[in-house]
């Protein structure tokens, strides 16, 4: 079965930087378009970016601290944030689309404060 489980949250101070990781099983992840999505407490679940089995990115509002990338080799996705802000708080998510249906994996929580 598809399964994704995200690492890699903590608390993080203002202006600090954070690496999340994806491991992915159950698909054929080199051959998939990965993403990553975020959702902060009372706010909609919202876009971060994006990378191609080719390496191409789509970046969201965070276009300019973000990193994707992957590691094919390792099944694995990563996120790599830099200037946080405590705006930045919320639960990540790292999805990919098999067959028009979605999947998440549990989230990793990000926790952006002094």
């Amino acid at each position: 079965q598809v399964q994704l489980v995200e690492s890699g949250g903590g608390l993080v101070q203002p202006g600090g930087s954070l690496r999340l990781s994806c491991a992915a099983s159950g698909f054929t992840f080199s051959a998939s378009t990965m993403g990553w999505y975020r959702q902060a407490p009372g706010k909609r679940r919202e876009f971060v970016g994006s990378i191609s089995s080719g390496g191409t990115n789509s970046e969201g509002s965070m276009k300019g601290r973000i990193s994707i990338s992957r590691d094919n080799a390792k099944n694995s996705l990563y996120l790599q944030m830099s200037s946080l802000k405590p705006e930045d708080t919320a639960v990540y998510y790292c999805q990919v689309r098999l067959w028009g249906t979605d999947y998440w994996g549990q989230g990793t929580q990000v926790t952006v404060s002094s």
